[in-house]
């Protein structure tokens, strides 16, 4: 056994795995390896022992047992001369030198089974030798070997049968090969070596398919070959071409579009050998489609949809359009997404397999939907007449416009053209788009611009007066207000109100002035409607003031006032005392007050009315009425030169200045008591009676009243004479400017006489019964009424008896006022 044998065998001791048999002194066995023939087995040593026996025992075999015996020193040993694949027990007997066992051990281990031998060894591939070898009974495996003849390449692979193959070899080179059979036990020695050389290599193919209907095959030279044989043939089919070449290219003509091809290659070598190697298969390319159809779809984004017949051998395909972009599938149809809208271009379907793309289709042309307008805007030349405007859009072919306002209501426009009326009432907004259309359709969103009209006019404006200098405007809200703007034209376009509600106080006017009221209604978006109607409305007038206050007559006042207002304006002047209220009216600058009662005071305003209404009262005067006149005055006459004027009282009246009043003079009194004594009357004239009522303010009130006569005057130079038939005769000068009737009473002691006197007549004669009597003559005017003076003085006479001439005048009485 050689060195390195030994060192291989002590290697392995620590790693093979065998059935261990333990004795006494622990003495253990195992087996190292075995052969078809021959069974190694080792132990441990055991101390005392001179030599070891090892018997091999065949198990279930009539064969002999065969033994060897070994030194002390060694612990490994060979049984030879076994049977193939027989299973032994294998014992070890350490023993002294007098044979006595000192210890033992058992194993059991199957021998390899027999050699076998090698048929046939030959090479179909460059890089393998197939052996053919007989079966061995009992084997359960095969081991191949390979060496080289320089001994630098050794390689063993297990087969489970035969034949077996020994792969990774190089072309066209000898090698020795044989053949190990295997059980459980182990492998036996190697059979009777058969030497075998590889053919060489088969060419390495490269093919492809440049065009529809040719495949082009190429490879590298293959070493020691001297020929090259191709079979073209149908995948799966029969074959179509076989020809032999020495060039390393080869191309195949006329074959069909999308067909697999089948190439074999084959080298041959000096000794007339070839591989058969595996065939590789090529396809042709796919010939161009057909497009059949190209649609515009509509979905989250614009795309087409390119639609082709199949084509035949082609594994997928791609659509690729003018403008650069593309899809690829495996259907006969794909889409391209996103397209562009406005787009007028082509796109073409190029086939692909695994030989690369076929000739592009014919381009098949398409339009997208046109773009909808950029620009948009709604122009309105007049109020209520709009219309949509847009730019021109290429690839249309008609325009849809769409005007939806605000309320719902929607109207669609169809035109050629670039613009579309509609009617826009104000206070509107309105949301135009335009759609584009061509055969591909239009577009699903357009650019949407917003319009919105002035907002309307309130047309049920109302300007109430609410105040002499306030106006108050009403309207109801009107579309499109955010704001309502109140002017007065007259007060310099002044804002009066900017507010949202529809009402409006114009305060702080100007009285009897008329104003322009306009009610401007106005948008964020369109700003103001200037256009708005202005109504016209008048303040109420001014108030007039009064001027003055003068009597006219007992109860007429006229008033004067001033007229700030119009000519037309009516002015109404209003008394309003504690008990009744007096007014006039006029339209110029005075009015008369009548029929106001004496002694009353009055509070006295001046209103002006016009259409629009009433003016604010003017400051109010106190108007004291004269006192009243006393309803009744009567006048006594007390003596010839004196009456005693008496009266009712007057209201309002404090004093009082009675007057009598006569061309040949007058009397006046001033008094606060209701009559008054006055002398200096002159008789027989024919007085007027006044009298004024004075108030405490001053107020006079001048009364006239029915005159007063005063009595005739008593006549002057009475005397009585004695006539010669006995007659008396009395009289007298008249100093009345009248000629009174005179009656003329004489009291006697012996007889009373009476004579009545014609007027004008300035005696009277009465015929005595006795004479020498002494007499009281009377001589008094009677007036109108036959009233009697009764204040003119007697006188008295003594009347002799005939013989003498004239009577003597004895006393003149005096006659109390009282």
């Amino acid at each position: 056994m050689g060195t390195m044998h030994l060192h291989g065998i002590k290697l392995l001791l620590f790693y093979t795995l065998t059935r261990v048999c333990t004795a006494q002194n622990d003495i253990t066995l195992s087996v190292f390896t075995v052969t078809s023939k021959s069974m190694t087995v080792q132990w441990s040593g055991h101390s005392g022992a001179s030599f070891y026996k090892i018997t091999a025992t065949p198990k279930n075999s009539p064969e002999q047992p065969v033994f060897a015996q070994f030194s002390s020193n060694t612990v490994m040993g060979s049984v030879n001369s076994l049977s193939p694949n027989t299973v032994y027990t294998m014992q070890l007997e350490a023993m002294d030198n007098a044979l006595n066992v000192l210890s033992s051990a058992e194993t059991e281990e199957t021998t390899a089974p027999d050699v076998p031998s090698i048929d046939e060894a030959y090479s179909k591939n460059s890089d393998s030798i197939t052996v053919e070898f007989a079966d061995v009974s009992g084997a359960t495996s095969y081991i191949l070997r390979a060496e080289s003849e320089t001994g630098d390449f050794f390689f063993e692979t297990t087969v489970a049968d035969t034949p077996g193959t020994v792969v990774g070899l190089q072309p066209y080179t000898n090698y020795i090969l044989s053949v190990m059979s295997v059980n459980s036990g182990g492998r036996s020695q190697p059979s009777y070596p058969m030497e075998a050389k590889t053919v060489v290599m088969a060419p390495k193919l490269n093919t492809s398919s440049s065009s529809n209907d040719s495949i082009l095959v190429t490879w590298p030279p293959v070493e020691h070959a001297i020929l090259y044989t191709l079979i073209l043939t149908l995948e799966g089919g029969s074959t179509v071409l076989e020809l032999n070449t020495t060039d390393t290219v080869v191309t195949f003509n006329n074959l069909q579009p999308g067909t697999s091809y089948c190439v074999k290659g084959m080298a041959w070598d000096a000794e007339g050998r070839t591989v058969d190697p595996l065939p590789v298969c090529q396809i042709t390319r796919p010939q161009s489609p057909d497009v059949t159809d190209v649609q515009v779809t509509q979905g989250r984004a614009l795309g087409i949809a390119v639609y082709w017949m199949i084509v035949p051998g082609a594994s997928s395909y791609l659509a690729l359009t003018s403008n650069g972009q593309n899809c690829s599938t495996d259907n006969t149809y794909c889409y391209i997404v996103p397209q562009e809208c406005g787009q007028n271009d082509s796109v073409y379907v190029v086939a692909y397999n695994e030989a690369g793309p076929s000739s592009p289709s014919r381009p098949a042309s398409y339009i997208t939907y046109p773009c909808p307008p950029e620009n948009i805007w709604v122009e309105e030349p007049t109020p209520g007449n709009c219309s949509v405007v847009w730019e021109n859009v290429p690839l249309v072919e008609y325009y849809v416009a769409f005007i939806k306002r605000d309320d719902g209501t929607e109207k669609t426009c169809n035109t050629t053209k670039t613009s579309c009326s509609f009617f826009c009432p104000c206070g509107y907004t309105y949301l135009t788009s335009v759609f584009p259309y061509n055969q591909a359709g239009t577009s699903l969103f357009a650019h949407v611009r917003n319009y919105t009209t002035i907002p309307c006019c309130p047309q049920d404006v109302t300007v109430k007066l609410v105040s002499t200098e306030t106006l108050e405007v009403m309207w109801s809200p009107v579309k499109g207000a955010a704001l309502y703007e109140t002017t007065a034209a007259r007060t310099n376009n002044v804002l009066h109100c900017n507010d949202t509600s529809p009402v409006c106080a114009l305060s702080d006017l100007r009285c009897n002035t008329p104003y322009s009221v306009t009610v401007t209604p106005c948008s964020e978006l369109r700003g103001c409607n200037r256009t708005c109607t202005a109504q016209e409305h008048e303040t109420a007038p001014c108030a007039p003031e009064i001027l003055n206050m003068t009597q006219t007559s007992n109860s007429t006042y006229r008033v004067l006032i001033t007229t700030p207002n119009s000519p037309s304006t009516n002015y109404t002047i209003t008394a309003t005392g504690r008990y009744d209220k007096h007014t006039c009216q006029s339209r110029n600058n005075s009015c008369e007050l009548t029929q106001l009662p004496c002694g009353s005071i009055y509070e006295v305003v001046a209103v002006a009315t016009a259409a629009v209404g009433k003016s604010l009262p003017g400051f109010s005067k106190t108007l004291e009425t004269g006192p009243c006149c006393p309803s009744t005055v009567d006048v006594t006459q007390v003596t010839q030169a004196m009456t005693n004027v008496t009266w009712s009282p007057g209201t309002g009246a404090r004093s009082y200045v009675a007057t009598l009043m006569s061309p040949r003079g007058e009397a006046r009194c001033h008094t606060l008591d209701a009559h008054c004594l006055m002398g200096c009357i002159t008789c027989g004239t024919n007085y007027s009676v006044t009298l004024d009522a004075i108030s405490s303010t001053g107020h006079k009130s001048q009364c006239q009243y029915r005159g007063f006569s005063s009595s005739a005057c008593c006549p002057t130079g009475v005397k009585l004479y004695r006539r010669t038939n006995n007659s008396l005769r009395v009289y007298w000068r008249s100093s009345s400017p009248q000629a009174y009737n005179h009656t003329v009473e004489l009291y006697g002691t012996g007889a009373n006489y009476t004579c009545l006197a014609a007027p004008g007549s300035m005696y009277c004669d009465i015929q005595e019964e006795t004479c020498g009597d002494v007499y009281t003559v009377l001589v008094a005017p009677v007036g109108k009424y036959g009233v009697k003076v009764t204040f003119c003085l007697p006188r008295t006479y003594s009347v002799p008896c005939p013989g003498s001439n004239a009577g003597m005048v004895i006393s003149r009485r005096r006659r109390s006022v009282n």
